[in-house]
């Protein structure tokens, strides 16, 4: 006689603090998880993409750790959860080791069992919602007609407004944090927006302030402060309909994108890139925001650029169709700063552009459609037009913003090509010096019909002084160049003063990035700790002696802007 079937048991969720699962307290990290899945299956979205756990119930640096324990609860917990786009295979035929990337998903058998409760009772949606820290879909509905407009688009107070442009044109010509010796008087980018904010009057105010904060932070490097920022952002929004809340969604998700990159966890940052392109509202603001385009089309080219590069020894088919995808994106990305009339932006992608296609030509990825169009095989020239148009671009905005990119890389291209040899690294100082590096002179000739970008004020005839004199700058205050701009002016200025035998000046130069590199992440670190050891000569290595190499060897090119 066949046994009955038995029905699985149902999960009884108790929302209310503590909460619990069958009577029994619970993580909140996983419980949130479970009953976002949920949400989304009831809601027919489906999926619950890591995006939507940023910022929610971990960052960057936990969330991994967060969703192994969540998956271990759940097993606990005696419910199945799948993960991935195929939300029709049966969770336990799926691969355990892609579990963090997500998406997450509840089967429909599973979903049924689940009862969420407030209090003891079945919880209402709204009560869900508050729970997840969503809106309503009554609070997202459309103002009632002859509702008030919202205050945000009302200039109550000309100063905020005069502060906020004070601090994005601090930002551009590089007063992140401090002033600038001989300046024009104003303050500091950080200062004139804590500023704006004494003087925000508005929720969309607050909350614009808040978001530029977070951009200013991350610009610096500290993700951690960028980090509080965007939290400090999802309440605001969250607390509020404000006006311009999509627009704001949309810069939330790619400043939390950049300090994912900036950790070099390419799959989130991408993952966030994509649940953004995917959500219906955030889509339009990237269709019709040409900004907001810019910002998604340059990050999400930087992220496959980094992936081409590393996927080029082992596969070199991904690796070019990565580099095909990074060097349309970089397109894209310029074409939308011109839309937005923003030469700024278009400066920062130009360089970006040209530092990829030398650095792909560098991996055996010189042969791409997108290298090879007009018949001109040559790399380097190309990627010196780039930028040398950067550079052009910056004398035609505001001098006093040139970053120092443009001369850090020019300096690696320019010493690219050069190869002690064979023997052991580091290699002797009578190798090295019979290097023979392209000369400023040389770079410029390749730039063809846009070598005016260098005049001889900020370019002198050597590289050693062309680092020598953005590094002077930012000692005396003259110029602030933010901590991997600074490390990377510190190195090349190292090597090309070794180069012309002033091992003295090297070693101080040396000295000083010894100083500064904790403040880089764990990535860009080794970068640097990889080139001191491989790349300079033997008798500066033993009197300057480099910082231990990390663990596992891996050397990338640092993050870019």
């Amino acid at each position: 006689m066949p046994k009955p079937v038995v029905s699985p048991a149902p999960l009884f969720i108790e929302l209310t603090s503590p909460q619990s699962v069958n009577e029994r307290r619970a993580a909140f990290q996983s419980l949130w998880l479970l009953v976002r899945m949920q949400h989304a299956h009831e809601a027919a979205d489906g999926v619950v993409r890591l995006a939507d756990l940023r910022g929610e119930v971990s960052d960057a640096s936990t969330l991994r750790m967060v969703v192994s324990r969540a998956f271990r609860d759940f097993k606990a917990w005696d419910i199945e959860v799948g993960w991935g786009e195929d939300t029709q295979r049966e969770p336990r035929f799926l691969n355990a080791e892609r579990r963090s990337q997500g998406p997450f998903w509840l089967p429909a058998a599973e979903a049924k069992r689940v009862r969420v409760r407030v209090d003891g009772r079945p919880a209402t949606a709204a009560e869900v919602a508050s729970f997840l820290g969503l809106r309503s879909r009554k609070a997202q509905a459309a103002p009632a007609t002859g509702s008030a407009p919202p205050d945000a688009v009302h200039l109550q107070d000309a100063a905020f407004w005069k502060q906020l442009v004070a601090s994005q044109q601090a930002a551009r010509q590089g007063r992140l944090m401090a002033p600038v010796a001989g300046g024009d008087g104003n303050g500091s980018a950080l200062e004139s927006i804590r500023l704006a904010g004494t003087l925000a009057a508005t929720d969309f105010q607050r909350a614009l302030v808040t978001l530029n904060e977070a951009m200013l932070w991350r610009r610096l490097g500290d993700n951690e402060q960028a980090r509080r920022r965007l939290q400090a952002l999802k309440k605001q929004r969250l607390a509020h309909h404000v006006a311009g809340n999509d627009y704001l969604g949309a810069m939330e998700c790619i400043v939390s994108a950049w300090c994912a990159y900036t950790a070099r966890d390419l799959p989130l940052a991408q993952s966030l890139l994509a649940g953004m392109a995917e959500d219906a509202a955030r889509a339009l603001v990237l269709r019709h925001h040409p900004d907001v385009r810019f910002e998604w089309c340059n990050l999400w080219a930087l992220a496959c650029r980094s992936r081409a590069l590393g996927l080029a020894a082992d596969d070199k088919p991904a690796a070019a169709a990565l580099a095909e995808e990074s060097l349309r994106r970089f397109g894209e990305a310029l074409a939308a700063a011109f839309e937005s009339h923003s030469f700024d932006a278009a400066q920062h992608v130009a360089a970006n552009m040209g530092m990829a296609a030398w650095l792909f030509d560098r991996v055996g990825l010189s042969d791409l459609p997108a290298l090879a169009h007009d018949g001109n095989a040559d790399t380097t020239r190309r990627a010196v037009q780039w930028i040398a148009f950067s550079e052009w671009l910056c004398g035609h905005t505001d001098g006093q913003g040139r970053s120092a990119w443009n001369a850090i890389y020019l300096m690696r291209i320019a010493r690219g090509h050069c190869r002690p040899g064979d023997h052991e690294k580091p290699p002797a100082l009578a190798q090295f010096r019979a290097q023979k590096p392209l000369d400023p002179a040389a770079v410029s000739r390749l730039a063809g019909p846009l070598a005016d970008a260098f005049d001889a004020t900020n370019w002198p005839a050597r590289w050693v002084q062309v680092a020598q004199a953005r590094l002077a700058d930012h000692q005396a205050g003259r110029r602030r160049y933010p901590g991997l701009q600074h490390c990377s002016l510190l190195f090349e200025h190292a090597w090309y003063a070794a180069h012309a035998g002033d091992l003295k000046a090297a070693e101080q130069s040396l000295a000083l990035l010894r100083e500064a590199l904790p403040q880089l992440v764990p990535s860009d670190r080794a970068y640097f700790t990889e080139s001191w050891n491989d790349q300079l000569p033997a008798e500066l290595v033993l009197e300057a002696k480099p910082p231990r190499r990390p663990a596992a060897r891996r050397k990338t090119a640092p993050r870019v802007r």
